[in-house]
Protein backbone atom coordinates (compact mmCIF):
# COMPACT_ATOMS: atom_id res chain seq x y z
CA UNK A 1 0.00 0.00 0.00
CA UNK A 2 1.41 3.35 -1.06
CA UNK A 3 0.86 5.45 2.07
CA UNK A 4 1.89 8.64 0.26
CA UNK A 5 -0.92 8.23 -2.29
CA UNK A 6 -3.37 7.38 0.50
CA UNK A 7 -2.40 10.48 2.49
CA UNK A 8 -2.50 12.72 -0.60
CA UNK A 9 -6.00 11.50 -1.50
CA UNK A 10 -7.13 11.91 2.10
CA UNK A 11 -5.92 15.52 2.21
CA UNK A 12 -7.44 16.34 -1.19
CA UNK A 13 -10.81 14.94 -0.22
CA UNK A 14 -10.93 16.17 3.37
CA UNK A 15 -9.41 19.64 3.14
CA UNK A 16 -8.51 20.83 -0.37
CA UNK A 17 -11.16 19.82 -2.91
CA UNK A 18 -13.98 22.33 -2.44
CA UNK A 19 -16.88 23.20 -4.75
CA UNK A 20 -18.65 26.53 -4.11
CA UNK A 21 -21.41 25.85 -6.65
CA UNK A 22 -23.04 23.18 -8.78
CA UNK A 23 -21.29 24.66 -11.81
CA UNK A 24 -17.92 24.23 -10.10
CA UNK A 25 -18.69 20.52 -9.63
CA UNK A 26 -19.61 20.10 -13.30
CA UNK A 27 -16.58 22.05 -14.55
CA UNK A 28 -14.31 19.86 -12.44
CA UNK A 29 -15.96 16.68 -13.76
CA UNK A 30 -15.72 17.78 -17.41
CA UNK A 31 -12.03 18.55 -17.04
CA UNK A 32 -11.30 15.21 -15.37
CA UNK A 33 -13.38 13.19 -17.84
CA UNK A 34 -11.70 14.79 -20.85
CA UNK A 35 -8.29 13.78 -19.49
CA UNK A 36 -9.60 10.33 -18.51
CA UNK A 37 -11.00 9.65 -21.98
CA UNK A 38 -7.67 10.48 -23.59
CA UNK A 39 -6.10 7.67 -21.53
CA UNK A 40 -8.94 5.16 -21.91
CA UNK A 41 -9.15 5.45 -25.70
CA UNK A 42 -5.47 4.58 -26.05
CA UNK A 43 -5.42 1.76 -23.49
CA UNK A 44 -8.81 0.01 -23.77
CA UNK A 45 -9.51 -1.63 -27.12
CA UNK A 46 -13.15 -2.13 -26.14
CA UNK A 47 -13.82 1.58 -25.67
CA UNK A 48 -11.75 2.51 -28.71
CA UNK A 49 -13.89 0.24 -30.90
CA UNK A 50 -17.13 1.02 -29.07
CA UNK A 51 -16.69 4.75 -29.64
CA UNK A 52 -15.22 4.54 -33.14
CA UNK A 53 -18.25 6.28 -34.70
CA UNK A 54 -18.19 9.08 -32.12
CA UNK A 55 -14.53 10.11 -31.98
CA UNK A 56 -14.84 13.08 -34.33
CA UNK A 57 -17.49 14.91 -32.32
CA UNK A 58 -16.77 13.30 -28.95
CA UNK A 59 -18.99 14.55 -26.13
CA UNK A 60 -18.88 12.25 -23.13
CA UNK A 61 -22.45 13.09 -22.11
CA UNK A 62 -23.86 11.54 -25.29
CA UNK A 63 -21.56 8.54 -25.70
CA UNK A 64 -23.20 5.09 -25.95
CA UNK A 65 -24.24 3.45 -22.68
CA UNK A 66 -22.94 0.11 -21.39
CA UNK A 67 -24.30 -2.22 -18.68
CA UNK A 68 -22.88 -5.05 -16.61
CA UNK A 69 -23.52 -7.39 -19.53
CA UNK A 70 -21.20 -5.46 -21.86
CA UNK A 71 -18.64 -5.03 -19.10
CA UNK A 72 -18.51 -8.77 -18.43
CA UNK A 73 -18.84 -9.89 -22.07
CA UNK A 74 -15.88 -7.67 -23.04
CA UNK A 75 -13.96 -7.87 -19.77
CA UNK A 76 -10.66 -8.82 -21.42
CA UNK A 77 -10.70 -5.92 -23.90
CA UNK A 78 -12.22 -3.39 -21.50
CA UNK A 79 -9.62 -3.53 -18.73
CA UNK A 80 -6.28 -1.84 -19.38
CA UNK A 81 -3.94 -4.28 -17.61
CA UNK A 82 -4.38 -7.41 -19.74
CA UNK A 83 -6.13 -9.54 -17.10
CA UNK A 84 -8.47 -12.18 -18.53
CA UNK A 85 -11.90 -12.88 -17.11
CA UNK A 86 -11.05 -16.56 -16.72
CA UNK A 87 -7.94 -15.87 -14.65
CA UNK A 88 -9.72 -13.24 -12.53
CA UNK A 89 -12.66 -15.56 -11.84
CA UNK A 90 -10.34 -18.40 -10.89
CA UNK A 91 -8.59 -16.21 -8.31
CA UNK A 92 -11.85 -14.77 -6.97
CA UNK A 93 -13.56 -18.17 -6.63
CA UNK A 94 -10.47 -19.63 -4.94
CA UNK A 95 -10.55 -16.74 -2.46
CA UNK A 96 -14.25 -17.41 -1.79
CA UNK A 97 -13.54 -21.07 -1.05
CA UNK A 98 -10.41 -20.62 1.07
CA UNK A 99 -11.59 -17.34 2.68
CA UNK A 100 -8.12 -15.94 1.92
CA UNK A 101 -8.71 -12.72 -0.01
CA UNK A 102 -5.12 -11.46 -0.12
CA UNK A 103 -3.80 -12.87 -3.47
CA UNK A 104 -3.52 -10.48 -6.42
CA UNK A 105 -2.68 -10.67 -10.11
CA UNK A 106 0.31 -8.46 -10.91
CA UNK A 107 -0.41 -5.96 -8.11
CA UNK A 108 -4.12 -5.82 -9.03
CA UNK A 109 -6.77 -6.78 -6.46
CA UNK A 110 -9.72 -8.84 -7.71
CA UNK A 111 -13.21 -8.55 -6.27
CA UNK A 112 -16.36 -10.54 -6.93
CA UNK A 113 -19.83 -9.09 -6.44
CA UNK A 114 -22.56 -11.08 -4.71
CA UNK A 115 -24.69 -11.17 -7.84
CA UNK A 116 -28.07 -10.21 -6.36
CA UNK A 117 -29.43 -9.53 -9.84
CA UNK A 118 -28.36 -12.92 -11.13
CA UNK A 119 -25.01 -12.03 -12.61
CA UNK A 120 -21.80 -11.95 -10.59
CA UNK A 121 -19.49 -9.11 -11.51
CA UNK A 122 -15.72 -8.81 -11.31
CA UNK A 123 -13.90 -5.66 -10.34
CA UNK A 124 -10.22 -4.80 -10.62
CA UNK A 125 -8.25 -2.24 -8.64
CA UNK A 126 -4.53 -1.51 -8.94
CA UNK A 127 -2.42 -0.82 -5.85
CA UNK A 128 -2.55 2.90 -6.69
CA UNK A 129 -6.34 2.83 -7.04
CA UNK A 130 -6.59 0.88 -3.76
CA UNK A 131 -4.56 3.57 -2.00
CA UNK A 132 -6.70 6.32 -3.53
CA UNK A 133 -9.86 4.45 -2.51
CA UNK A 134 -8.58 4.06 1.04
CA UNK A 135 -7.76 7.78 1.26
CA UNK A 136 -11.24 8.72 0.04
CA UNK A 137 -12.96 6.31 2.42
CA UNK A 138 -11.00 7.54 5.43
CA UNK A 139 -11.63 11.20 4.52
CA UNK A 140 -15.36 10.70 4.09
CA UNK A 141 -16.07 8.22 6.88
CA UNK A 142 -13.50 8.48 9.65
CA UNK A 143 -14.57 10.47 12.74
CA UNK A 144 -11.84 12.95 13.68
CA UNK A 145 -8.45 12.79 11.96
CA UNK A 146 -5.94 10.15 10.96
CA UNK A 147 -4.08 10.47 14.26
CA UNK A 148 -7.02 9.24 16.31
CA UNK A 149 -7.02 5.54 17.13
CA UNK A 150 -9.83 3.46 15.67
CA UNK A 151 -10.82 -0.19 15.70
CA UNK A 152 -13.05 -0.93 12.72
CA UNK A 153 -15.30 -3.99 12.74
CA UNK A 154 -16.27 -4.79 9.15
CA UNK A 155 -19.01 -7.37 8.52
CA UNK A 156 -19.24 -8.64 4.94
CA UNK A 157 -19.61 -11.80 2.89
CA UNK A 158 -16.10 -11.43 1.48
CA UNK A 159 -12.96 -9.56 2.47
CA UNK A 160 -10.82 -7.72 -0.08
CA UNK A 161 -7.42 -6.06 -0.26
CA UNK A 162 -9.26 -2.75 -0.69
CA UNK A 163 -10.73 -2.96 2.79
CA UNK A 164 -7.43 -3.95 4.37
CA UNK A 165 -5.87 -0.88 2.74
CA UNK A 166 -7.42 1.32 5.44
CA UNK A 167 -5.24 -0.24 8.16
CA UNK A 168 -2.41 1.79 9.70
CA UNK A 169 -0.56 2.16 12.99
CA UNK A 170 -3.56 4.10 14.33
CA UNK A 171 -6.38 2.34 12.48
CA UNK A 172 -6.96 -1.37 13.01
CA UNK A 173 -9.24 -3.26 10.66
CA UNK A 174 -11.05 -6.45 11.75
CA UNK A 175 -12.96 -8.52 9.21
CA UNK A 176 -16.02 -10.39 10.50
CA UNK A 177 -16.88 -13.11 8.00
CA UNK A 178 -20.65 -13.39 7.45
CA UNK A 179 -20.16 -16.88 6.04
CA UNK A 180 -19.17 -18.08 9.51
CA UNK A 181 -21.65 -18.80 12.31
CA UNK A 182 -23.14 -15.38 13.11
CA UNK A 183 -23.26 -16.02 16.86
CA UNK A 184 -19.50 -16.63 16.92
CA UNK A 185 -19.05 -12.88 16.48
CA UNK A 186 -20.55 -12.02 19.88
CA UNK A 187 -17.44 -12.74 21.96
CA UNK A 188 -15.19 -11.12 19.35
CA UNK A 189 -17.23 -7.89 19.46
CA UNK A 190 -17.10 -7.78 23.26
CA UNK A 191 -13.35 -8.34 23.20
CA UNK A 192 -12.65 -5.85 20.41
CA UNK A 193 -14.87 -2.97 21.57
CA UNK A 194 -14.90 -1.39 18.08
CA UNK A 195 -15.07 2.36 17.62
CA UNK A 196 -16.61 1.94 14.15
CA UNK A 197 -18.96 -0.80 12.92
CA UNK A 198 -19.60 -1.32 9.20
CA UNK A 199 -22.18 -3.95 8.26
CA UNK A 200 -25.30 -4.67 6.20
CA UNK A 201 -28.54 -3.47 7.85
CA UNK A 202 -29.65 -7.05 8.56
CA UNK A 203 -26.43 -7.64 10.53
CA UNK A 204 -26.63 -4.25 12.23
CA UNK A 205 -30.15 -5.15 13.31
CA UNK A 206 -28.87 -8.36 14.89
CA UNK A 207 -25.97 -6.53 16.60
CA UNK A 208 -28.49 -4.04 18.00
CA UNK A 209 -30.65 -6.88 19.34
CA UNK A 210 -27.56 -8.39 20.97
CA UNK A 211 -26.96 -5.04 22.65
CA UNK A 212 -30.58 -4.83 23.84
CA UNK A 213 -30.45 -8.39 25.20
CA UNK A 214 -27.09 -7.67 26.91
CA UNK A 215 -25.19 -10.30 24.93
CA UNK A 216 -22.76 -7.54 23.95
CA UNK A 217 -21.78 -4.25 25.61
CA UNK A 218 -20.23 -1.93 23.02
CA UNK A 219 -20.12 1.85 22.51
CA UNK A 220 -19.16 2.53 18.87
CA UNK A 221 -18.61 6.15 17.85
CA UNK A 222 -19.99 5.56 14.37
CA UNK A 223 -22.16 2.91 12.73
CA UNK A 224 -22.26 2.57 8.94
CA UNK A 225 -24.75 0.61 6.84
CA UNK A 226 -23.51 -1.04 3.64
CA UNK A 227 -24.41 -3.64 0.97
CA UNK A 228 -28.21 -3.73 1.42
CA UNK A 229 -31.08 -1.27 1.13
CA UNK A 230 -31.43 0.53 4.46
CA UNK A 231 -35.08 0.47 5.51
CA UNK A 232 -36.56 2.99 7.94
CA UNK A 233 -37.72 0.15 10.18
CA UNK A 234 -34.06 -0.79 10.78
CA UNK A 235 -32.65 2.74 10.72
CA UNK A 236 -35.02 3.98 13.42
CA UNK A 237 -34.43 0.97 15.65
CA UNK A 238 -30.61 1.08 15.42
CA UNK A 239 -30.48 4.85 15.97
CA UNK A 240 -32.77 4.62 18.99
CA UNK A 241 -30.71 1.93 20.73
CA UNK A 242 -27.25 3.34 20.00
CA UNK A 243 -28.36 6.99 20.28
CA UNK A 244 -26.60 8.21 17.16
CA UNK A 245 -27.14 8.91 13.46
CA UNK A 246 -26.82 5.79 11.33
CA UNK A 247 -24.59 6.49 8.33
CA UNK A 248 -24.50 4.78 4.94
CA UNK A 249 -22.04 3.91 2.20
CA UNK A 250 -23.26 3.18 -1.31
CA UNK A 251 -20.46 0.95 -2.59
CA UNK A 252 -20.80 -1.52 -5.45
CA UNK A 253 -18.74 -3.48 -7.94
CA UNK A 254 -18.89 -0.29 -9.96
CA UNK A 255 -17.18 1.88 -7.34
CA UNK A 256 -17.40 4.08 -4.25
CA UNK A 257 -20.64 5.78 -5.20
CA UNK A 258 -22.04 7.71 -2.23
CA UNK A 259 -21.57 8.48 1.45
CA UNK A 260 -23.59 10.26 4.13
CA UNK A 261 -22.80 13.73 5.40
CA UNK A 262 -22.94 14.74 9.08
CA UNK A 263 -26.74 14.98 8.78
CA UNK A 264 -27.01 11.37 7.62
CA UNK A 265 -27.98 12.37 4.06
CA UNK A 266 -26.51 10.32 1.23
CA UNK A 267 -24.52 12.34 -1.32
CA UNK A 268 -23.12 10.90 -4.53
CA UNK A 269 -19.31 11.10 -4.61
CA UNK A 270 -19.26 13.52 -7.52
CA UNK A 271 -15.60 14.32 -6.96
CA UNK A 272 -14.90 10.75 -8.15
CA UNK A 273 -17.62 10.17 -10.72
CA UNK A 274 -20.27 11.93 -12.76
CA UNK A 275 -23.92 10.92 -12.46
CA UNK A 276 -26.52 11.14 -15.20
CA UNK A 277 -30.14 10.41 -14.34
CA UNK A 278 -32.43 8.19 -16.38
CA UNK A 279 -35.78 9.04 -14.82
CA UNK A 280 -38.44 6.40 -14.35
CA UNK A 281 -40.70 8.83 -12.49
CA UNK A 282 -39.40 12.41 -12.65
CA UNK A 283 -42.17 13.84 -10.47
CA UNK A 284 -41.15 11.52 -7.63
CA UNK A 285 -37.43 11.88 -8.39
CA UNK A 286 -36.96 8.16 -9.08
CA UNK A 287 -34.10 7.44 -11.46
CA UNK A 288 -31.57 4.89 -12.64
CA UNK A 289 -27.99 6.26 -12.39
CA UNK A 290 -25.59 6.25 -15.33
CA UNK A 291 -22.07 6.69 -13.96
CA UNK A 292 -18.79 7.82 -15.45
CA UNK A 293 -15.94 7.14 -13.04
CA UNK A 294 -12.95 9.33 -13.90
CA UNK A 295 -10.63 7.84 -11.24
CA UNK A 296 -10.58 4.17 -12.29
CA UNK A 297 -8.07 3.37 -15.03
CA UNK A 298 -7.60 -0.36 -14.52
CA UNK A 299 -11.26 -1.13 -15.26
CA UNK A 300 -12.72 2.06 -16.75
CA UNK A 301 -16.47 2.65 -16.57
CA UNK A 302 -17.84 5.33 -18.88
CA UNK A 303 -21.58 5.94 -19.21
CA UNK A 304 -22.29 2.74 -17.28
CA UNK A 305 -25.94 2.14 -16.38
CA UNK A 306 -26.42 0.64 -12.95
CA UNK A 307 -29.36 -1.59 -12.06
CA UNK A 308 -30.26 0.48 -8.99
CA UNK A 309 -33.23 2.70 -8.23
CA UNK A 310 -32.36 5.98 -6.52
CA UNK A 311 -34.65 8.73 -5.26
CA UNK A 312 -33.20 12.24 -5.36
CA UNK A 313 -33.72 14.62 -2.46
CA UNK A 314 -36.17 17.37 -3.42
CA UNK A 315 -34.82 19.96 -0.96
CA UNK A 316 -31.22 21.19 -0.40
CA UNK A 317 -29.25 19.32 2.24
CA UNK A 318 -28.52 21.46 5.33
CA UNK A 319 -24.84 20.45 5.10
CA UNK A 320 -24.49 22.78 2.09
CA UNK A 321 -22.83 20.24 -0.23
CA UNK A 322 -23.41 20.72 -3.96
CA UNK A 323 -23.09 16.98 -4.58
CA UNK A 324 -26.30 15.22 -5.60
CA UNK A 325 -28.26 14.31 -2.47
CA UNK A 326 -30.46 11.22 -2.24
CA UNK A 327 -33.65 10.68 -0.32
CA UNK A 328 -32.88 7.00 -0.33
CA UNK A 329 -31.62 4.01 -2.31
CA UNK A 330 -34.92 2.37 -3.24
CA UNK A 331 -33.69 -1.02 -4.44
CA UNK A 332 -32.94 -2.63 -7.77
CA UNK A 333 -34.77 -2.35 -11.07
CA UNK A 334 -35.34 -6.12 -10.92
CA UNK A 335 -37.49 -5.65 -7.83
CA UNK A 336 -40.01 -3.21 -9.20
CA UNK A 337 -43.46 -4.75 -8.79
CA UNK A 338 -45.90 -4.79 -11.69
CA UNK A 339 -49.68 -4.64 -11.80
CA UNK A 340 -52.20 -4.92 -14.62
CA UNK A 341 -54.17 -1.78 -15.43
CA UNK A 342 -57.91 -2.49 -15.30
CA UNK A 343 -58.77 -0.38 -18.34
CA UNK A 344 -55.81 -0.85 -20.70
CA UNK A 345 -54.53 -4.27 -19.63
CA UNK A 346 -51.00 -2.87 -19.69
CA UNK A 347 -48.38 -3.45 -17.01
CA UNK A 348 -47.85 -0.64 -14.53
CA UNK A 349 -44.81 -0.15 -12.29
CA UNK A 350 -45.03 -0.12 -8.50
CA UNK A 351 -41.68 0.98 -7.07
CA UNK A 352 -40.26 -0.72 -3.96
CA UNK A 353 -40.80 2.47 -1.95
CA UNK A 354 -44.56 2.29 -2.65
CA UNK A 355 -44.72 -1.23 -1.19
CA UNK A 356 -42.50 -0.28 1.73
CA UNK A 357 -44.66 2.71 2.68
CA UNK A 358 -47.87 0.66 2.52
CA UNK A 359 -46.44 -1.93 4.90
CA UNK A 360 -45.22 0.67 7.38
CA UNK A 361 -48.46 2.67 7.24
CA UNK A 362 -50.48 -0.38 8.17
CA UNK A 363 -49.12 -0.74 11.72
CA UNK A 364 -46.41 0.44 14.10
CA UNK A 365 -46.23 -3.07 15.55
CA UNK A 366 -44.40 -4.61 12.57
CA UNK A 367 -40.86 -5.60 13.56
CA UNK A 368 -39.77 -7.32 10.34
CA UNK A 369 -41.29 -8.02 6.94
CA UNK A 370 -40.67 -9.44 3.48
CA UNK A 371 -42.94 -8.85 0.46
CA UNK A 372 -42.45 -10.99 -2.65
CA UNK A 373 -44.21 -10.74 -5.99
CA UNK A 374 -44.33 -14.43 -6.91
CA UNK A 375 -46.57 -13.96 -9.93
CA UNK A 376 -48.13 -10.96 -11.59
CA UNK A 377 -51.29 -11.48 -9.52
CA UNK A 378 -49.78 -13.18 -6.46
CA UNK A 379 -48.07 -11.34 -3.61
CA UNK A 380 -46.65 -13.19 -0.59
CA UNK A 381 -46.04 -11.39 2.71
CA UNK A 382 -43.99 -12.46 5.71
CA UNK A 383 -44.48 -10.52 8.94
CA UNK A 384 -42.77 -10.52 12.31
CA UNK A 385 -44.87 -8.55 14.80
CA UNK A 386 -45.12 -7.85 18.51
CA UNK A 387 -46.53 -10.90 20.26
CA UNK A 388 -49.63 -9.10 21.53
CA UNK A 389 -50.60 -7.72 18.11
CA UNK A 390 -53.76 -9.12 16.48
CA UNK A 391 -55.48 -8.45 13.16
CA UNK A 392 -52.36 -7.06 11.57
CA UNK A 393 -52.60 -9.15 8.40
CA UNK A 394 -55.96 -7.55 7.58
CA UNK A 395 -54.48 -4.06 8.04
CA UNK A 396 -51.53 -4.86 5.77
CA UNK A 397 -53.80 -6.30 3.09
CA UNK A 398 -56.05 -3.21 3.21
CA UNK A 399 -53.09 -0.86 2.72
CA UNK A 400 -51.72 -2.88 -0.19
CA UNK A 401 -55.15 -3.07 -1.83
CA UNK A 402 -55.41 0.70 -1.44
CA UNK A 403 -52.11 1.05 -3.32
CA UNK A 404 -53.26 -1.16 -6.20
CA UNK A 405 -56.59 0.70 -6.37
CA UNK A 406 -54.85 4.07 -6.46
CA UNK A 407 -53.28 3.15 -9.80
CA UNK A 408 -56.41 1.38 -11.10
CA UNK A 409 -54.74 -2.01 -11.07
CA UNK A 410 -56.28 -5.47 -10.85
CA UNK A 411 -56.13 -6.52 -7.19
CA UNK A 412 -53.79 -9.53 -6.85
CA UNK A 413 -54.11 -12.39 -4.39
CA UNK A 414 -52.30 -11.64 -1.11
CA UNK A 415 -50.98 -14.59 0.90
CA UNK A 416 -49.24 -14.62 4.28
CA UNK A 417 -46.50 -17.05 5.27
CA UNK A 418 -44.31 -17.50 8.33
CA UNK A 419 -41.47 -15.04 8.84
CA UNK A 420 -38.49 -17.41 8.84
CA UNK A 421 -35.65 -15.16 7.66
CA UNK A 422 -32.40 -14.85 9.60
CA UNK A 423 -29.27 -12.78 9.02
CA UNK A 424 -26.76 -14.56 6.79
CA UNK A 425 -24.08 -13.92 4.19
CA UNK A 426 -26.80 -13.48 1.56
CA UNK A 427 -28.05 -9.97 0.93
CA UNK A 428 -31.45 -9.35 2.46
CA UNK A 429 -34.17 -7.99 0.21
CA UNK A 430 -37.38 -6.92 1.92
CA UNK A 431 -39.07 -6.10 -1.38
CA UNK A 432 -38.44 -8.71 -4.07
CA UNK A 433 -39.87 -9.44 -7.50
CA UNK A 434 -39.44 -13.18 -7.98
CA UNK A 435 -41.41 -13.40 -11.23
CA UNK A 436 -39.31 -15.53 -13.57
CA UNK A 437 -39.98 -13.35 -16.60
CA UNK A 438 -37.35 -10.63 -16.85
CA UNK A 439 -39.29 -7.39 -16.96
CA UNK A 440 -36.27 -5.11 -16.75
CA UNK A 441 -36.33 -4.40 -20.48
CA UNK A 442 -39.81 -2.91 -20.11
CA UNK A 443 -38.60 -0.03 -17.97
CA UNK A 444 -35.25 0.78 -19.56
Amino acid sequence: MNKFILLKQYMLSKYIRRFPSRKAVQDYQNKKIKKHLAFVLTQSSFYRNFYSDHLQEINWETLPIITKREMMDHFNELNTVGITKEKAFQLAIRAERTRDFSPKIDHVSIGLSSGTSGNRGLFLASDKESAMWAGEVLAKLLPGGLMKRHKIAFFLRANNNLYEATSSSKISFYFFDLVKDIKSHISKLNELQPTIIIAPPSMLRMITEWQVNKHIHITPEKIISVAEVLEDIDKNYIEAIFQQTLHQVYQATEGFLATTCSYGVLHMNEDLLAIQKEYLDKDKGIFVPIITDFTRRTQPLIRYRLNDLLIEKSTPCPCGSHFLALERIDGRCDDIFFGIHKQTGEKHMLFPDFIRRSIMLSSDDILEYKVTQKELLLIDIKLKVKSETAGIEVKVMLELKKLWKKYLLVIPQFTFSEYDLIASEHKRKRIENAVKENVHHEII
